[in-house]
């Protein structure tokens, strides 16, 4: 069904894009070709017509509802991985900034002077010894530097002939602009025309791999495969202004940076890009609570310590032993 569904979509779309009142202006133009062109509403016994507009209208509404819905559970759990990966970063960052960081302790009278003399005896030692680079030694650490100058310089061959990236982790092209987050690309793609351009005169066709934009009777601006998938589903496409065409795709992995948009363009270099802030301050209440709880978990987590849901149990049990003093825990085990 979903292929019979669709294939009168682009024909659709047309005629919706033509009507500037909206869906209300729509669906008027729909009935009055009814009247007009058909024995819709006078051919059949009465109140067929309405019970069958009716019918339509409920059946189409659940569905749509039901695909509402669907959306909405994938979309809370996109963000609840989201928020679990921001938490899991963040612990290995913090981590691993305990790690690299310096340990500072107090020492008592009797350490400090016995580190201070173990100091000024490997001075004096050093001293005695002036450090001698044999000619072996020399050239291991000439052939080193060398090794390294050259991988440092591969790298950069490689990178030398890609573009930088503009202020959007995207690109300025000669045809069109786009821009990217790790989740999602946005294109804008102007049309030096001297009329002001209607649905009816471009060609848009955004497919899973492949992406398709020009003006009918012209050769298309971009015609290609994509740098990876996309959701059909929720991308999507429109005019500004009469002159530009803007197109917004949603990324499938939304853990990479694109470096073009389709395999005839010419790339950026990714490693130039400004990743998007993860700090927690950008995140909104309800994901930013997310992060927060899961990071303090498993922080106690990692100390040996009782997580938020266990502390809270400990509360309860705690308040519940002071109001029945009467009662004798020493010899029970809680889990």
């Amino acid at each position: 069904m979903g292929d019979d569904e669709e294939k009168y979509d682009g024909m659709l779309l047309v005629m919706a894009q033509q009507h500037e009142g909206g869906v209300q202006e729509l669906v008027n133009t729909f009935f009055s070709f009814l009247r007009r062109k058909t024995d819709f509403f006078t051919g059949g016994e009465t109140g067929a017509p309405e019970k069958l507009v009716k019918e339509s209208f409920a059946h189409h509404s659940q569905l749509a509802l039901n695909a509402h819905k669907e959306k909405q559970v994938r979309q809370e759990k996109e963000k609840k991985e989201k928020a679990e990966r921001a938490a899991k970063l963040a612990e290995e960052e913090k981590k691993k900034n305990n790690e690299d960081g310096p340990q500072i302790r107090e020492l008592t009278d009797e350490e400090a002077e016995k580190l201070q003399s173990e100091i000024d005896q490997k001075k004096k030692q050093e001293e005695k010894k002036e450090p001698v680079l044999t000619n072996a030694e020399n050239t291991s650490d000439k052939a080193e530097k060398g090794d390294k100058s050259d991988s440092e310089g591969e790298e950069d061959e490689k990178d030398k002939d890609k573009m930088k990236p503009n202020a959007g982790n995207g690109a300025d092209l000669p045809t069109y602009k786009w821009t990217q987050s790790l989740s999602e690309v946005d294109l804008v793609v102007p049309f030096d025309v001297k009329f002001r351009i209607k649905g009816k005169d471009v060609v848009v066709d955004i497919q899973r791999r492949s992406l398709k934009i020009g003006l009918k009777g012209h050769p298309p601006v971009i015609d290609g495969q994509l740098y990876n998938e996309v959701k059909v589903e929720e991308s999507s496409w429109l005019i500004e202004d009469g002159k530009i065409v803007t197109v917004h795709l949603e990324k499938i992995n939304k853990m990479e940076w694109w470096n073009k948009i389709v395999s005839t363009d010419p790339e950026i270099n990714t490693k130039k890009i400004c990743p998007e802030n993860s700090k927690l301050s950008d995140l909104d209440g309800e994901t930013r609570g997310m992060v927060e709880k899961m990071m303090y978990d498993q922080r106690q987590k990692s100390m040996g310590l009782p997580t938020s849901e266990e502390q809270k149990k400990q509360d309860i049990l705690k308040k519940f032993m002071a109001q029945h003093p009467e009662m004798d825990f020493s010899k029970a085990k809680f889990s």
